[in-house]
C-alpha cells in the first residue's frame, strides 16, 4: 500500500485516535487530516512531517512500517507456530510480523534436551525467564541452573548453551532481537 492517506488513517487508528485527536496533536485543522486521509489533498513533505510529528513517527518509519501485519495485536496459543528445532517446542508470538525487531517465544524444554555441545554464537541478543522447572544456561565459561523466576541475558556474539538436565520439562519465555543484516 503506497497511498499516503490510507497509511495515515491506518496509523491514526492503530493509535486509537480520532481525526480530531490527531489534528490536535499535530496542531493542524481537523479538515486537513480528513482531506489527507480521503486523498483529496496530497500533502507536501513539510505538511506530512508536521502531521507525523504529532504521532510521533518519522517519514522513514511512516513509509516503511508494515501496516498489513501490524493490525493483529493478539495471538492465541493455537495461532503461534512452532519454530523449534524438534528437540524443544518454541511458539513464536507474532509470526506474521515480518519486519519485527524483537521475537518472543514461549518455549518448552523436555527433560534431557540440549542445544548442543557447541556454544551458540549469534548476531542477536537473547534474554529469558524460567516459569516452570529448571534450565541450565551456559554463557561463555559460566554455567548457572535457573529456577522459576530466574532470568538470563546474552549479548550479541557471546556463546551460549541451553540445557534441561533435570527430570521434568521446563517452560521459559525467550526473547531475541532480530538481526536486520540477514
Amino acid at each position: 500500500m503506497t497511498d499516503v492517506g490510507e497509511r495515515l488513517q491506518q496509523i491514526r487508528k492503530l493509535n486509537g485516535w480520532s481525526q480530531r485527536e490527531l489534528a490536535r496533536r499535530a496542531n493542524v485543522t481537523n479538515s486537513a487530516i480528513s482531506q489527507m486521509e480521503q486523498g483529496r489533498v496530497s500533502p507536501s513533505v513539510a505538511s506530512l512531517k508536521k502531521v507525523l510529528d504529532g504521532v510521533p513517527i518519522s517519514l522513514e518509519d511512516f513509509f516503511g512500517l508494515d501496516l498489513e501485519s501490524s493490525t493483529n495485536a493478539f495471538f492465541r496459543a493455537c495461532d503461534m507456530p512452532d519454530v523449534g528445532d524438534g528437540v524443544y517446542v518454541s511458539k513464536l508470538v507474532g509470526a506474521d510480523k515480518t519486519k519485527r525487531a524483537l521475537s518472543l517465544m514461549w518455549q518448552f524444554y523436555p527433560a534431557g534436551s540440549d542445544s548442543g555441545e557447541e556454544l551458540i554464537k549469534s548476531p542477536e541478543e537473547y534474554t529469558g525467564v524460567v516459569f516452570d522447572g529448571e534450565l541450565e544456561i551456559t554463557v561463555g565459561a559460566e554455567t548457572k541452573t535457573l529456577a522459576p523466576g530466574d532470568g538470563f541475558y546474552v549479548a550479541v556474539g557471546r556463546g551460549f548453551r541451553i540445557r534441561n538436565s533435570g527430570s521434568v520439562g521446563c517452560i521459559a519465555a525467550i526473547a531475541k532481537t532480530e538481526n536486520r543484516n540477514k
